[in-house]
């Protein structure tokens, strides 16, 4: 049987703009992602513009992907772009030693980055080498991709075929620096971030985002280490411009490090654990949130959450370091928590990258190294059906009434899950029902302004374990859901077992 709960939406307070860039992307020379996913080469058969795969950008474009990370995560701070601009025939080779422990011919780089974000309709956020590089050579990238006069980078562009420079907005100082990007301590990198970011130079009239590489999962000491360089406790003054956002990863998983779980063979119980997992994204921003408005009072630094998402075991038979998994409908859940986690926090979280885009974790495609047969996974659709969030402006979602919970690992987990937002005369509304066995019935109690016009979809599936495949492709795929009418107050929406549903209004003027 169905339970009710209520949902007060005030139409005409709207709070602050949600970011487009919270619906960003991560592609990172790692298995399939870059090599196989987006790059076929010039002579694949498989239809592409001048090596960049053509399904899969018009794909991405269906998103309105705002923006792409990019060499990586932990290959970026082994990643020498000279290595990766002229002739592709002169490029050097290089070891992948974190990432299945191949060789790259560097086919894929530079020039072939920017063409993509060009054909994706993208902004660069392009991740330079602090581990293993030096603050030349990060420096010279920013001249080579950004400056337009005749200076030494800027002739080497032309030189390669390129006349006029590119717009990057944004621009990370290393990667995972705890970790893979040096395994440095917090002030140690601290210094550097300053340092590096200091020769990150503004050319011309493109104007950089600088990001620095930000804590893992609850290390609140590095989110203060990295704010106490830019300002002090208390002070009213604008922080230092060394960098403008920091960075949060954090990634979902059941098991531990070494058997994290597997991708479509899970148990309720380990479903109930995912959502209890992905749920946590909230205590973390708020966590990190907390410190940064000590040394910044008006939210002027970004939290940048460029690593986000699920991370199970392989699937059989594929190289572990390629990090290829399956999608299902307990994934896509997972985003949507994320994203109304990202969404209550607008006036702090500035941009989110989920990893990542193709054929790597919780991918929003999958590619068939055999057929070329290309798949939108459960998590793509989540994207698709949220883009009326995009630069819109938030609105608070006040639950109250029976509000259903779950004791997981000895707390409750909300099953319930909302968002909304509003653009000129319309708004849109997510909800998640999270609970894997009961419907729920949601009155959205909508307050300040008439509603003219409505229309729901429904992303679900009869089993949470569902997910698309080649020969399956639409088992988990949105679909119009009649489940939704006039109630005194608003509207009555139906919410299955383990689903989402958006809600699109018009609103009266």
């Amino acid at each position: 049987m169905s339970t009710t709960t209520t949902a007060v939406i005030n139409l005409d307070v709207p709070g602050p703009t949600i970011s487009r860039h919270v619906y960003g992307h991560f592609a990172e020379h790692l298995g399939r992602c870059i090599y196989g996913g987006f790059w076929v080469g010039e002579d694949s058969d498989i239809p592409n513009e001048g090596g960049i795969r053509l399904d899969v950008v018009e794909a991405l474009r269906a998103l309105s992907i705002p923006n792409l990370r990019w060499p990586g995560g932990c290959f970026a701070d082994d990643y020498h772009w000279r290595d990766g601009v002229g002739p592709r025939e002169d490029r050097p080779r290089m070891v992948n030693s974190h990432w299945g422990d191949v060789v790259e011919d560097n086919s894929f780089g530079t020039h072939e980055f920017m063409k993509l974000c060009e054909l994706l309709g993208a902004e660069p956020y392009v991740n330079g080498n602090v581990g293993s590089g030096t603050v030349r050579e990060m420096s010279e990238w920013v001249e080579y991709l950004t400056r337009g006069d005749d200076s030494p980078m800027a002739s080497l562009r032309r030189e390669h075929g390129q006349d006029e420079p590119w717009k990057v907005p944004f621009f990370g100082i290393g990667n995972e620096a705890w970790g893979c990007g040096g395994n440095m301590d917090a002030q140690h990198y601290a210094s550097l971030a300053r340092q590096y970011g200091t020769y990150v130079r503004n050319h011309g009239e493109n104007q950089v985002y600088k990001i620095a590489a930000g804590a893992n999962v609850d290390d609140y000491t590095w989110t203060e280490t990295l704010m106490k360089a830019l300002s002090c406790l208390g002070c009213s003054r604008t922080p230092n411009n060394f960098f403008q956002g920091l960075s949060l990863h954090y990634y979902t998983h059941t098991g531990p490090w070494e058997d994290k779980g597997d991708a479509t063979s899970f148990t309720r119980e380990e479903y109930y654990l995912t959502m209890k997992r992905a749920a946590r994204i909230e205590e973390l921003v708020r966590g990190h949130a907390a410190i940064m408005d000590c040394y910044d009072p008006e939210r002027t630094v970004g939290l940048i959450v460029d690593e986000w998402g699920t991370w199970w075991n392989v699937e059989e038979g594929t190289n572990p370091g390629f990090l290829y998994q399956q999608n299902t409908l307990r994934d896509a859940l997972v985003a949507t928590v994320h994203f109304d986690v990202f969404h209550a926090f607008a006036d702090r979280v500035a941009m989110a990258n989920i990893a990542q885009t193709v054929n790597v974790l919780q991918a929003m495609i999958l590619t068939d190294p055999d057929s070329g047969a290309l798949v939108l996974t459960p998590t793509y659709h989540v994207f698709e059906m949220n883009t009326g969030h995009h630069d819109a402006q938030q609105l608070p979602v006040h639950l109250k009434g029976d509000l259903p919970t779950r004791e997981v690992e000895g707390s409750a987990l909300n099953l319930l899950s909302a968002s909304a937002s509003t653009k000129g005369d319309t708004a849109l509304v997510s909800l998640s029902n999270l609970d894997a066995e009961g419907p729920r019935t949601v009155v959205l109690d909508l307050r300040g302004r008439a509603v003219s016009a409505f229309s729901a979809r429904l992303l679900g599936a009869s089993d949470i374990q569902a997910h698309n495949t080649p020969e399956v492709p639409d088992a988990v795929a949105p679909v119009l859901h009649t489940g939704i009418r006039t109630h005194a107050l608003g509207l009555e929406v139906d919410l299955p077992a383990h689903s989402y549903v958006t809600v699109s209004l018009e609103l009266a003027p």
